[in-house]
């Protein structure tokens, strides 16, 4: 009785340490997972990141067995965002607070990058952890259209409509990061996959708009189509100008079929991100109001921030009178909520402030870097080989992915930082571009040896 469950345990560490990805593709199932979310905690610690943390430390056998990172020019970049992450952190006038928002930013654009990078070793691993992606997209999509249709959500206008997954109203952005990264993935996959995969993928993708649409968030719905514009561009330019009139289509028809129901909130939502300039909603001119708050303490502190995690602390200071003090958020299991503005809801503009030119050059330029290092290699091999085939065994499974995943991330940081259950998702983005950016050029005569 004794050495049974411990046989198991050891079979399960082996499996473990020998295929680290089926940890990854856990942990990303993990984010799936209800947690109560503490929004005046300086840290929150959620089954993702515990499962990250595991990856890190499952890989370390395999770096003692002599695993090593590829040679590139990428890890100097992403030294230098670690040079402006401390930099920001020693010179902030609460050092303590802020070495937590250094173990965040390490945790999230260098930890759990690396040990995905590390974790990959061949198709299946690349398989599981894509799986992984589109199980979550599911879940979660599933959840949140039930919550729509049994009004059972987070509530909007005065209704529990809204589809939050079981991140709750407190993380509106959950559901929709998980849903837009799997909509990507699952196109990214379709194009260099062939047959029956390639049907049940776009139909799935299909399907996955509903909840993206029912999560009424506008930043998410504009990063899946600009990620998907991306994708297509990289792979595919002349299936972009034959799909596009067919693919808005579609859009126009659901969309307007959703917002045929009044009470769902769609239409009024959709039409907002037409006048988000010329006729901004409150949300939106709160937004503004946060990024001008975010300008000003740059200025104040050019080279190296306020510090991290110290915008909450200096948003007083430096925003103007009419910026509100909160959001109200409410949903049938956590009810009513005063959410305060604690970010500028803008990773950018949160780098520049927190971490002044010396971080926002230094992440910046390492994100900039990735992101031409993988369009490059996209675009080369599908130029090379032509139109790309999932099934060589060269990692090309990812090429679509990899790109659709990481310009995603970047749109998506445009209107949200680095909070919630779905950044990790940003990490394995990252990982999984550096992944593909990474492998050695294959000449075409090995190919189609």
């Amino acid at each position: 009785m004794l050495f049974g469950p411990l046989q198991g345990l050891a079979v399960l560490v082996r499996t473990v340490v020998s295929r680290p990805s089926w940890l990854a593709a856990l942990s990303v199932v993990l984010i799936c997972v209800p947690t109560s979310r503490d929004l005046s905690a300086s840290v929150n610690v959620t089954p993702g990141d515990l499962g990250f943390a595991a990856l890190a430390v499952a890989v370390v056998p395999a770096v003692l067995r002599g695993a090593r990172l590829p040679r590139s020019r990428l890890w100097l970049a992403m030294g230098a965002a670690v040079i402006g992450f401390g930099v920001a952190t020693l010179t902030s006038l609460d050092p303590e607070t802020s070495m937590w928002g250094f173990i965040r930013y390490v945790e999230i654009f260098v930890v759990v990058p690396v040990a995905v990078v590390l974790a990959v070793r061949d198709r299946r691993d690349l398989q599981l952890v894509c799986a992984a992606l589109l199980t979550a997209a599911v879940i979660q999509g599933t959840i949140g259209t039930w919550q729509y249709a049994t009004n059972t959500g987070a509530s909007f206008a005065g209704r529990n409509v809204r589809a939050v997954g079981t991140f709750g109203a407190m993380d509106v952005m959950g559901l929709a990061t998980v849903v837009g990264i799997g909509i990507v993935v699952a196109i990214g996959l379709a194009l260099v996959l062939r047959g029956r995969a390639r049907l049940v993928l776009v139909a799935l993708a299909a399907l996955l708009v509903v909840p993206l649409l029912l999560s009424l968030s506008r930043g998410a719905l504009v990063a899946t189509m600009g990620a998907m514009v991306a994708v297509l561009l990289a792979v595919a330019p002349r299936v972009t100008v034959r799909a596009a009139p067919f693919a808005a289509a579609a859009v126009i028809v659901l969309a307007g079929t959703l917002a045929a129901d009044a009470t769902s909130g769609v239409a009024p939502r959709l039409a907002t991100i037409a006048t988000a300039i010329s006729d901004p909603d409150r949300s939106v001119s709160d937004r503004y109001d946060l990024w001008a708050t975010a300008t000003s303490m740059w200025r104040d502190q050019p080279l190296t921030g306020v510090g991290l995690k110290m915008f909450p602390s200096y948003r007083d200071s430096y925003a103007p009178l009419h910026l509100s003090s909160g959001s109200d958020v409410e949903d049938p299991a956590s009810g009513y909520h005063r959410q305060e503005l604690l970010s500028p809801h803008n990773l950018y503009w949160l780098v520049l402030s927190e971490q002044g030119l010396i971080g926002a050059v230094g992440l910046g330029g390492f994100l900039l870097a990735l992101a031409m290092l993988t369009w490059r290699r996209t675009r080369r091999q599908a130029g090379q080989l032509g139109p790309p085939d999932g099934r060589l065994p060269d990692g090309r499974l990812i090429s679509a992915v990899a790109v659709g995943m990481l310009n995603w991330a970047l749109i998506n940081s445009l209107f949200g930082d680095i909070g919630g259950q779905g950044t990790v998702l940003m990490s394995v983005s990252i990982g999984l571009a550096l992944w593909w950016a990474l492998q050695p050029p294959r000449r075409a005569e090995e190919a189609s040896a």
